[in-house]
């Protein structure tokens, strides 16, 4: 009977360690791909596999978001005031802002989800969106980049996303270095040493 036990217990530890390491491959292995291209708020093409050679906070939102998107926005400036301090915004590194709302979050009200948080509208904080003309292959290249960094949403159909609850930064070559809690729980100094450690 021990023996059974001993079996078994043996085997729920390989499977937990087996679930473990797919995840570990599988982050370790995201990257977002090259082609994946969208409109910023300034109507302009972002294409990830374009020469943007820095690293990239990447955050998902929605405009009608209620609590956790506006959250992390908020916190997110906190952080890019402390990486302007220490010189390295805009050049090591930059914000990209991608809804999950594009049918609402147009170019134009993107700007003014930027505006009201008081976040200057330049180069190197993008926010990505779709056009109305292609807003069927928009949305395919939302949920490519999405799905790339293991970011799922779902509209239930009251208007209010259901989504995961991650920020998550790449590198200069759009590959997942690591994910970062939304919301309350996003310490923006903590990210901050993150970010530091990795750029010096």
């Amino acid at each position: 009977m021990k023996k059974i036990y001993l079996i078994s217990s043996l085997l729920i530890i390989i499977g937990i360690l087996g679930g473990i390491s797919f995840f570990l491959v599988r982050d370790a292995s995201a990257r977002i791909p090259d082609d994946a291209a969208l409109t910023t708020q300034n109507n302009e093409t972002y294409r990830f596999g374009d020469d943007h050679k820095k690293l990239k906070l990447v955050e998902f939102i929605y405009t009608h978001c209620p609590d956790i998107c506006p959250t992390t926005t908020q916190k997110m400036l906190l952080l890019q005031n402390d990486l302007k301090k220490s010189g390295a915004f805009g050049k090591q590194i930059e914000f990209v802002t991608i809804t999950i709302d594009p049918y609402r979050d147009t170019p134009n009200t993107l700007k003014k989800y930027m505006s009201s948080f008081g976040i200057k509208n330049d180069d190197n904080w993008k926010f990505l969106t779709g056009q109305k003309e292609t807003i069927k292959e928009d949305q395919k290249n939302i949920k490519q980049v999405a799905d790339a960094l293991q970011f799922q949403y779902k509209d239930p159909g009251n208007g209010f996303f259901v989504h995961s609850t991650f920020t998550y930064l790449v590198d200069e070559n759009n590959k997942f270095l690591k994910k970062f809690p939304m919301g309350e729980e996003f310490n923006h100094k903590e990210v901050f040493d993150y970010i530091n450690d990795r750029l010096n």
